[in-house]
């Protein structure tokens, strides 16, 4: 195998570990501390149609959003030539309780593009 094969695969394999702690964090301490640990600075979010722009909105966004009932695995991932971006996608199981208690629960698919952080780190710039 030529080493630029191990180095993709090296990244690929950074990704999963990245996400795979993103996700664990959620469930651990909550999706509004996840989104801001793993998010860039530049970081945009996709949600219910309006784009949320920048670290700071994203914590804005979540600070009355703290459920624990996220959860998510990448079906796909995959590297850039240049090993600096990446992207997964999978499918996430969305669980919370309405304004009337009720439990709830939505599925979806999501979409994640990361990118490589000066100090080797991967955080993401799409969601």
């Amino acid at each position: 195998m030529n080493d630029g094969q191990n180095d993709r695969e090296n990244r690929i394999r950074e990704i999963r570990e990245t996400e795979e702690r993103f996700a664990r964090m959620a469930v651990g301490k909550g999706i509004h501390h996840a989104f801001v640990a793993f998010a860039a600075d530049d970081a945009v979010l996709l949600r219910n149609g309006r784009l949320i722009v920048g670290k700071d909105a994203i914590d804005d966004f979540y600070k009355d959003q703290d459920s624990k009932g996220l959860t998510w695995a990448p079906e796909l991932i995959d590297v850039s030539a240049s090993g600096d971006l990446g992207y997964t996608y999978g499918f996430y199981t969305y669980t919370y309780e309405d304004s009337e208690g009720n439990p709830v629960t939505r599925t979806g698919i999501f979409h994640t593009v990361w990118k490589r952080q000066p100090d080797g780190s991967w955080k993401y710039v799409w969601d």
